[in-house]
This record gives C-alpha cells, sequence and structure tokens, in this order.
C-alpha cells in the first residue's frame, strides 16, 4: 500500500492549509473548488430576492435620519443606484447627473422615488447632493457599507485609499423585492445608467 502523500497549498490568499490523500497525485480541479469551512463568499442578491433589512441613513434638511430598508422600500417602485463614491469622477460627472437628468422620465414609466447609496456618512451624502443632485434623488448613506455587504457587492478599494466600498450597479425594486438588477463590470459604466433603466421599465 503506498504511503500518504501530504501537500501544502495557499487557497486564494487563505492561510496554509494541509491536505491528506493516499495518492501521489492530487486532481487540481478539486484543490481549485476546495473551500476553507466559513469562508464562503456571500450570495450576490439576485431578481425575485427581497432586500435586505439593514439600516440605511437618509440625508435631509434637518440632518441624518436612520431608516430600515424593509420598511422604506415597502409598497413604492424605486430606482436605486449605488456609486463607489460621492464626489468621485465618474459617480459625479456622469452616475449622479444621469439619474437627475432622467428624473422626470424614469417617474412617467412608474417610478415613485429614485435613490442613491454609497458607502459615505449621511453628511457627506447630503453635501453631495446638494452640489451634484437635486430634490429628484435621495441620498441614502451606508456608512459602514453594511447593505453593500448584505446584498453581496463589496469592493476593495484600499489600493486607492476607499477601503472596502459598494460596486457600482442599479436595480429596480418593486415593493421591497428586486424587479432588475444592473452590475458594472470592473471599470464600467454602461449597465448601471439611467438610461439603460429606462429601458428596462
Amino acid at each position: 500500500m503506498s504511503q500518504p502523500v501530504y501537500w501544502i497549498f495557499n487557497l486564494r490568499g487563505k492561510a496554509n492549509l494541509t491536505m491528506r490523500c493516499g495518492c501521489a497525485v492530487l486532481s487540481r480541479a478539486y484543490i481549485r473548488q476546495a473551500k476553507l469551512p466559513g469562508k464562503e463568499r456571500p450570495m450576490t442578491i439576485s431578481v425575485g430576492d427581497s432586500l435586505p433589512d439593514v439600516k440605511l441613513v437618509k440625508a435631509t434638511e434637518n440632518g441624518p435620519e436612520a431608516v430600515q430598508a424593509a420598511e422604506y422600500f415597502k409598497g413604492k417602485k424605486v430606482a436605486l443606484f449605488s456609486v463607489p463614491g460621492a464626489y468621485t469622477p465618474t459617480c459625479s460627472a456622469k452616475h449622479l447627473p444621469g439619474f437627475v437628468e432622467k428624473a422626470a422620465e424614469l417617474k412617467a414609466k412608474g417610478v415613485d422615488e429614485i435613490v442613491c447609496t454609497a458607502v459615505n456618512d449621511p453628511f457627506v451624502m447630503g453635501a453631495w447632493g446638494k452640489e451634484t443632485g437635486s430634490p429628484d434623488v435621495t441620498m441614502l448613506a451606508d456608512g459602514n457599507g453594511d447593505f453593500a455587504k448584505a446584498l453581496g457587492l463589496t469592493m476593495d478599494g484600499s489600493g486607492f485609499g476607499l477601503g472596502q466600498r459598494g460596486q457600482r450597479f442599479s436595480m429596480i425594486v418593486d415593493d421591497g423585492k428586486v424587479a432588475q438588477l444592473n452590475v458594472e463590470a470592473p471599470g464600467d459604466f454602461k449597465v448601471s445608467s439611467a438610461e439603460h433603466m429606462l429601458g428596462q421599465l
């Protein structure tokens, strides 16, 4: 009988893991599929799913106002879009202005409210909304990134000094459930635009 063979692998940047088998060759496919207990990546939200019920903070004229997602999105159709950060170039030059420009058209197609969210504090979101947005777009701050994490739509911006942020995406939320979901590829700005959303309504 052959002696057990011990292998040490580094799986996706995780700590070294020693694996034991009774043969000298271990399938590369098996290695790629191996998972560490409790370290699975959270599932991304899908069309038909309910939004996670986490706390967000609404930027208002009277200051920050905490809201629960489940209650806030209940009973209305919302055009929701997420940006990696307030005041960042594409977000300020294209993404938010696009929804401001198309607000009347979106509402004419049955949208009750347009919401912008980002992993920023409510004061930054409020100031950005006043400078670049309009009363037609509600700013919901996801300061701790809890909403982005619960959606499974985070991105690592630490290389740019941004830490963990939300990905660029848009969705149509109907009575708290995702009716349409548009997630951008890294660095892109195409499917999350107001123009693209208009074609989905």
